[in-house]
């Protein structure tokens, strides 16, 4: 009973430590919740190695890196996972409780490409298709993501007022990711807010404070999306027209916006501004995905099989 009790005590510590550093970090609320979900992660980690906290070194940390590399993570998880443990202690040692054992440990080196693939042209159409014998809400969303690049964030942020007349144009107010205020937009055409206005129509009456596409569920109705609702909408979608693959994800139709407005002569300008990147080097990244797209279709190593015929 009192090695339990200890156990107990030692939890709760930990919990105390962990809650402390969370009420510390000036970050958005889902970094909050990342860096929790990854302390607790390096926690549980030392309770399974036997290690103290007040005794670990940086050989334990680079061990822990090392356990991090061989779990057939991806190198952005392993990444966040060693982002959490460089904040952690970066805190601990201002608040003068534990040496900052994890200054300079660096995170796996990431190529500088997309993850996650864009469809084609044809497939894009063939999602729109499905979706359109299906629900007004979900192809009203799929049609949005295709055409405007949102964020599945962005998407289950808006609210019904957020639609407005800008010089002319009607247009989304946007809260983008990291920011607190919607003061980006993306331009809604005549055929993409046609999809919308059918499914909002199916709602009756929608205050302008309500979210723009609201759940289904009895548990949450008329309430609020998540992310895992219009990444499991995106995904079903996928696999109803045999694109079962683990690069296409909802994130791959704002890819999929990005690659087809450079495949239909828009500008690299074009394509940044309804991505809205602070950076055209992030938006460069498109262009070598169309590259890589053109590339496919129609390969060099082609040329080779008339070269070593018989």
């Amino acid at each position: 009973m009192k090695t339990l009790a200890l156990l107990d005590q030692k939890q709760i510590e930990v919990n105390n430590l962990i809650t402390a550093f969370i009420l510390s970090c000036d970050v958005a609320i889902t970094s909050k919740r990342q860096y929790e979900n990854c302390t607790r992660q390096f926690f549980r980690w030392i309770e399974k190695k036997q290690y103290e906290l007040n005794q670990l070194s940086r050989i334990e940390i680079l061990e822990y890196k090392t356990d991090l590399l061989n779990s057939g993570n991806s190198s952005l998880t392993i990444g966040a996972y060693l982002c959490a443990v460089r904040k952690f202690f970066e805190w601990a040692e201002a608040c003068k409780k534990y040496p900052n054992i994890a200054r300079g440990v660096k995170s796996p080196k990431r190529r500088n490409a997309f993850r996650k693939s864009a469809l084609t042209i044809d497939q894009g159409k063939e999602l729109l298709k499905y979706f359109k014998t299906q629900s007004l809400r979900d192809y009203a969303i799929i049609n949005l993501l295709l055409r405007t690049g949102l964020r599945t964030i962005e998407v289950i942020r808006a609210n019904a007022e957020d639609i407005k007349i800008k010089s002319g144009q009607r247009v989304l107010m946007v809260q983008g990711k990291g920011w607190d205020d919607k003061d980006a937009f993306v331009c809604l055409t005549d055929t993409c807010f046609k999809a919308i206005t059918d499914y909002l129509m199916t709602r009756g009456k929608v205050m302008g404070n309500e979210p723009l596409f609201a759940c289904k569920s009895n548990n949450n109705k008329a309430g609020r999306l998540t992310p895992n609702t219009i990444s499991y909408i995106a995904k079903a979608g996928l696999r109803a027209i045999n694109l079962n693959d683990k690069s296409l994800t909802a994130h791959s139709l704002r890819h999929t916006c990005a690659v087809n407005i450079l495949r239909s002569g828009g500008s690299l300008t074009d394509c940044q501004n309804v991505l809205r990147h602070l950076s055209s080097v992030t938006t460069q990244l498109y262009v070598s995905s169309l590259n890589e797209s053109k590339r496919l279709e129609n390969p060099a190593e082609k040329l080779l099989d008339k070269v070593y015929e018989d």
